[in-house]
């Protein structure tokens, strides 16, 4: 069964929103085995929604439109359907009872314009919604189905999941699609996709796309079957094989992140963790609180972003910044020690570079970082990292080394 999305909305193509209602479709219709082929965003104009829908109806089984089901005049997705389907507009009486009553229910008067929502192409039945005014509209026009639901996300999804995915899904048959993500590390694109090219040319179910990030990596494996038990079957091998080809690059799977992983290493071995941060400004902090229950191995944390507070606030001798500048493989090791030392963990990790946009030069150019990892036994790792990009992109990669960096050390302590 082939689906294609319609988007309705102007304010979608201003940019004004952000279209999240097109993410849940396509990953919840995928869920129950669903091809979206094509998803078009179109504006709240007659003439060319007339011409989006007439175009997605020669090309898909299933139109699943969302959006313009509204009281005003702008909302135009009832009419259009009308229109391209040859079928006149008729008031619903359930329709129009339920918009009567939920405005009964509030409370409130009901404006005349609201009527509208009752308004149904002939033939189509009303989706029930318990969120809003808006119903939706199904309607099953030859060989074709039409489906329309509000632009409201959360009404969208309720109508979704109560009526719309279960009609779709005795339409087709069961059928499931299942992923498994592989997230790596230090490893980029064209190296993965080498890693693994092999397993891409003769790919079939289930399949593999690679997908790239700032600093990391992702394989996702898609198997769809009759089944979860058939579907993970058909992945496993696939699965086994890119782990043993991925080795360490490999630091989770599916909705993992660095920090999380990093906190499961820490929270298994009783270890505990500082951190310094000068370039990366407090970003690796953040990253590693965002993981719920931190507190029980993230102790301490600096932002030491001036020279003056790498000396005050952890020690770092104001000769050696003098002697070898901030940014530099001594100042980042003497961070780390005084982190550790002052906040007394088992590791700390510090950073220290030149984000841009201002500020590089010939020997010291924009993007390089110094990252040191200093542990209790006062071992000291330094790495030196030339990244590439804004501002943004070189302080997350920035966090992203240093989680990788301690992920990696503490894999060697297994």
């Amino acid at each position: 069964m082939r689906v294609e999305l319609v988007m309705v909305g102007t304010e979608l193509l201003l940019g004004e929103i952000v279209d999240t209602n097109a993410q849940w479709l396509a990953a919840h219709l995928a869920e129950i085995g669903v091809d979206v082929y094509f998803k078009s965003t179109v504006g709240d104009n007659w003439l060319r929604m007339v011409g989006v829908l007439a175009q997605a109806l020669q090309r898909a089984d299933v139109v699943l439109i969302s959006g313009g089901l509204g009281p005003t005049e702008d909302d135009l997705t009832r009419g259009v359907i009308a229109s391209v389907t040859g079928r006149p507009l008729r008031v619903l009486p359930e329709a129009e009872e339920h918009v009567r009553r939920y405005f009964q229910h509030a409370h409130r008067p009901m404006p005349g314009n609201n009527l509208r929502q009752a308004q149904f192409p002939e033939g189509a039945l009303a989706i029930p919604n318990k969120r809003g005014t808006a119903l939706g509209i199904l309607l099953e026009h030859g060989d074709k189905t039409i489906i329309a639901v509000p632009g409201v996300p959360t009404e969208m999804r309720g109508m979704m999941e109560q009526t719309v995915l279960p009609y779709l899904t005795a339409k087709q048959g069961k059928r499931v699609t299942r992923s498994r993500v592989v997230h790596f590390y230090g490893l980029g694109e064209s190296a993965m996709e080498e890693l693994v090219a092999d397993l891409v040319a003769n790919q079939g179910n289930p399949t593999i796309a690679p997908y790239a990030g700032a600093g990391e990596t992702r394989l996702r494996i898609t198997a769809r079957a009759d089944s979860d038990e058939e579907a993970e079957r058909l992945i496993a091998p696939i699965l086994t094989e890119i782990c043993r080809r991925g080795g360490d690059h490999i630091y989770g799977f599916d909705g993992a992140s660095l920090e999380q992983v990093v906190g499961e290493l820490l929270s298994a071995r009783s270890q505990t963790l500082a951190t310094a941060e000068s370039c990366s400004g407090g970003l690796l902090a953040h990253r590693l609180t965002n993981i719920p229950g931190s507190s029980a191995y993230y102790m301490r944390g600096w932002i030491t972003y001036s020279n003056a507070a790498k000396t005050t606030e952890l020690g770092v001798p104001a000769g050696l910044i003098a002697e070898h500048g901030a940014v530099s493989p001594a100042v980042a090791e003497a961070m780390a020690l005084g982190a550790l030392r002052e906040a007394g963990t088992t590791y700390a990790l510090a950073t220290t570079g030149i984000a841009g946009p201002a500020g590089g030069t010939a020997t010291k150019p924009v993007g390089l970082v110094y990252i040191a990892l200093a542990d209790g036994a006062g071992t000291v790792q330094t790495a030196e990292c030339r990244f590439r990009g804004e501002r943004e992109s070189i302080k997350t990669r920035t966090a992203g080394y240093a989680l990788n960096m301690l992920r990696l050390h503490l894999l060697k302590q297994q």
